[in-house]
């Protein structure tokens, strides 16, 4: 059976269908964090507490993705992606009528189970169905989608909370995300090439204990840890201080801030070709640099250098995150998709605690609290990066299969 080549309709369906399931998940998936200051007031909670909305999502997509990964063998690609998008598209819906902040968590922990079964199995879809010379811009669409997903998420959630009710907002995007869920099941063709497998548990464990004790993989896992911890920490209390005095900013305006996100686009490309011509550790520890450079910037009390703070921040954390993630694949010598799950359980797991402990950074020091916690964290992403350099230069061979 031939694979799905660029140029053909299928390849296009395939594509846009990603596109959207993309799209759709990680616009639902971060649709809390503008709304956190909103939760903070409406039900009479602390930011910390009000950032649970979004780290007992990212904690229990975390765990969900390792289990769903594996799923996917046995079970087929297409069917556990359907249930997934509809299932958390379903979840917002209901968000909007939750009477309580607790109902939010619960349905936000549900959801983060759901959210599981997108980016655990569409790239390994990709890599079945899509004609090989054509996978790179068929996995850049689909990464687009997540991105621009995420960004539309937090856009729409602040509009709609500003000119009506954050209520009004998840039925929008709900009723949007069940529209777009049924054009995904109609345009991506089924898997041809994916072969079921029965469930190996043992196996699956073996290897599994294998990547967490490479002392490289490790390091890289405690990288991806700190880094998306100190990210989510800075985006989930800056619309605390931006809707204060002296700024008095919307949510709307709050919302529209996560547009920096596009700087991410062009930094994790560029980097990730940097890396390759100069090397990984040195572009990762650059990056690194950046990000502290920006979070520093956010110490000055103009808002436009707040904003530049901000971007500098975020385009140093994309360059960093795409270096990172490719070393994953460099070094696993196999079970190749597993360790990418690692890395993200760690990305996300790294999400849900930096995202709550940030709260209280700020409860008790303010910005500046916040901004240190980043520090520690960046320089603990440093101390790392200079073992992982120490690790290869003692085992530079790895094998490619």
């Amino acid at each position: 059976m031939a694979y799905i080549k660029k140029g053909t309709k299928e390849f296009n369906k395939a594509n846009w269908a990603l596109f959207l399931a993309g799209f759709i998940t990680f616009a639902n998936l971060y649709v809390s964090q503008p709304l956190l200051p909103t939760f903070s007031e409406e039900f009479n909670v602390s930011p910390a507490v009000a950032s649970l909305s979004l780290s007992v999502t990212t904690f229990a997509l975390a765990v969900s993705m390792i289990i769903v990964g594996s799923l996917s063998e046995s079970w087929g690609r297409k069917p556990l992606m359907t249930i997934s998008i509809f299932a958390a598209s379903v979840i917002t819906l209901a968000l909007a009528f939750s009477p309580n902040f607790e109902t939010i968590l619960g349905l936000r922990v549900i959801q983060g189970v759901v959210f599981a079964g997108l980016p655990a199995i569409a790239m390994a879809y990709l890599g079945e169905e899509i004609d090989p010379p054509s996978l790179g811009i068929a996995m850049g669409l689909y990464i687009s989608g997540n991105s621009v997903g995420g960004l539309s998420g937090r856009v729409i959630i602040g509009t709609f909370t500003d000119l009506y009710s954050w209520k009004v907002g998840m039925i929008v995007l709900g009723i949007l995300s069940i529209i777009i869920s049924v054009m995904f099941v109609l345009m991506l063709p089924k898997s041809k090439h994916f072969t079921p497998r029965p469930l190996q548990l043992i196996a699956l464990t073996k290897s599994l204990v294998e990547h967490l004790k490479d002392p490289s993989m490790l390091c890289l896992f405690g990288i991806s840890f700190v880094l998306m911890g100190s990210f989510v920490t800075l985006y989930n209390y800056i619309g605390f201080k931006l809707m204060a005095p002296p700024y008095n900013l919307s949510a709307a305006i709050v919302g529209w801030i996560f547009v920096i996100y596009l700087v991410g686009t062009f930094s994790s490309a560029w980097f990730g070709s940097l890396a390759d011509k100069y090397g990984r550790q040195r572009m990762l520890l650059l990056a690194i640099g950046i990000m502290l450079m920006g979070a520093i910037i956010t110490l000055n009390g103009y808002l436009i250098m707040k904003v530049l703070g901000i971007t500098v921040f975020t385009f140093g954390f994309f360059a960093a995150h795409s270096i990172a993630s490719g070393w994953v694949s460099k070094r696993a010598t196999h079970a190749k998709a597993q360790a990418s799950s690692l890395y993200l359980f760690f990305y996300y797991f790294g999400s849900s605690v930096g995202g709550t402990v940030g709260g209280v950074f700020w409860m008790q020091y303010g910005w500046i609290g916040v901004i240190s916690m980043i520090t520690i964290c960046l320089l603990i992403a440093c101390t790392l990066t200079y073992i992982l350099k120490g690790i290869v230069a003692k085992n530079p061979l790895v094998s490619s299969h």
